[in-house]
């Protein structure tokens, strides 16, 4: 992959008018270079791992990167991860700023796998992405996730994709 640059989002098939029908294809086993790659940066609030008002934070930040003209052509992702059992962090692609959200950067090698499974099967996601980057880097620990379609469109579509981000340097 080229710096700064993600697998191709194809966001042309969505039926449910909420999120699109996601295409894994050229998403596994792929290494992603950030050099300072822009993101919005959001969190929300969980009970025991479990999102409260994820929904809402996402509408207001893809509302705000819209309205910018900020959105990321074919470059789309959200990379989440548990900083708590209470707190979650979601970094949203951009192509630049978006007044009214926080910014922050993505700066690393990192490394890609497509899971596919119910959202209960995170946290063994999680130990498998994290050996997978410690077999490169035996200091690695930064995990993300990229929940492709949320729970309703992901029944809709018959197959709930998740890809798997983890840093390597």
């Amino acid at each position: 992959m080229r710096t700064n640059e993600t697998p191709h989002y194809d966001a042309s098939v969505n039926t449910t008018g909420c999120c699109p029908k996601f295409n894994p294809g050229g998403w596994d086993d792929q290494e992603l270079h950030f050099t300072d790659k822009p993101f919005v940066r959001a969190t929300t609030h969980s009970v025991m791992h479990v999102p409260v008002n994820m929904g809402s934070v996402f509408a207001r930040a893809s509302e705000h990167i819209d309205d910018a003209g900020a959105s990321a052509e074919g470059q789309y992702i959200v990379l989440s991860r548990d900083l708590s059992p209470w707190t979650s962090e979601h970094l949203f692609s951009i192509s630049k700023a978006v007044p009214g959200e926080e910014m922050t950067t993505l700066t690393g090698d990192f490394i890609t796998k497509v899971f596919e499974g119910a959202f209960e099967q995170v946290r063994g996601w999680h130990e498998e992405m994290l050996e997978l980057a410690r077999q490169r880097n035996p200091k690695a620990a930064d995990v993300y996730f990229f929940y492709t379609t949320c729970p309703k469109c992901a029944a809709a579509y018959g197959k709930n994709y998740v890809v798997g981000v983890a840093k390597i340097t």
